[in-house]
């Protein structure tokens, strides 16, 4: 059981504080973005913070693009376009918070990493 003291909590969703200690205290991390990927509100609050990290504490960042075209994920094409037009609705009163996810995931997107279909 968490406490709320011990979790952080995210407009209804909550991100416990040893997931987000265990981020900040990684070396790298590696980042499966799959065609789904973008309807989870907690990947991408784990992804802004991977994110985070890596520019605070030069964490490695390795993405993988799992059956998704990178472009697709960069420029939010195809599934991408429609779990963001769910997250606006849902999230009305919290649009920075879904400006930082489509932030993040044009920052992954351009980042070197491995395309499945390679």
């Amino acid at each position: 059981m968490h406490s709320e003291a011990e979790d952080h909590f995210f407009t209804g969703i909550v991100i416990s504080q040893k997931l987000l200690h265990a981020i900040e205290e990684s070396l790298s991390a590696v980042v499966i973005i799959s065609k789904n990927y973008a309807t989870s509100a907690w990947c991408l609050d784990e992804l802004v913070k991977i994110l985070e990290c890596k520019r605070l504490s030069a964490q490695q960042v390795f993405p993988i693009f799992y059956g998704v075209d990178p472009s697709d994920v960069r420029n939010q094409r195809g599934s991408f376009a429609e779990a963001f037009r769910k997250h606006e609705e849902k999230f009305t009163e919290s649009k920075e918070k879904v400006q930082r996810w489509r932030d993040a995931l044009r920052e992954v997107a351009n980042l070197s990493g491995w395309d499945s279909k390679d």
